[in-house]
């Protein structure tokens, strides 16, 4: 096959990842295209022999990261993200576990979740991970272990949520 064959066939997996990442189907289409032409453009810099797969999504996390800095969206982790109000799609059969899962996805840190969806969806290894996020494989580690767990708690009992605040009711005489 022939290198653009290679990146073509990755584009579902790409597609799925920006699609995780960005919370946004058309935000995520942009992504992959930037990340399929970036990689097209640099195919010299490819190793033959290397993870083909791990290497785009190395290429496309960057662009990602690049368009939050450019929004200036980088450090939005509050309760106003726009991933915090996402849904499962309706037609699901499973659309209730599907939309919590995705809820508690996107509690996460912005650093446990792109471990987790690499790891725990694409199936990279720790090695691949590592490179991908450009961090130590200790760090994919540690990440993934605080993501599991922060998941869970998720699941298991729900985001915290702030109590509505006491209405004061008087009765008229």
């Amino acid at each position: 096959m022939s290198f653009e064959a290679d990146v073509i066939g990755k584009l579902p997996q790409l597609r799925r990842y920006a699609r995780a990442l960005t919370g946004d189907a058309a935000w995520a289409d942009d992504l992959v295209q930037d990340a399929a032409e970036r990689a097209l453009i640099r195919r010299k810099a490819f190793e033959p022999g290397s993870n083909l797969r791990a290497w785009l999504f190395t290429i496309l996390r960057n662009l990602y990261i690049d368009q939050l800095r450019a929004r200036r969206e980088i450090a939005v982790d509050d309760e106003s993200a726009p991933w915090r109000s996402l849904e499962a799609p309706r037609a699901e059969v499973d659309g209730l576990v599907l939309r919590d899962v995705q809820q508690a996805l996107y509690h996460l840190s912005m650093e446990q979740r792109e471990v987790i969806l690499l790891v725990g969806v694409e199936e990279l290894t720790y090695q691949e991970a590592s490179n991908v996020l450009d961090v130590p494989i200790g760090t994919v580690m540690s990440r993934l272990s605080r993501a599991r767990e922060h998941m869970r708690m998720l699941l298991d009992v729900g985001p915290a949520h702030k109590p509505a605040p006491l209405k004061v009711v008087r009765n008229k005489p």
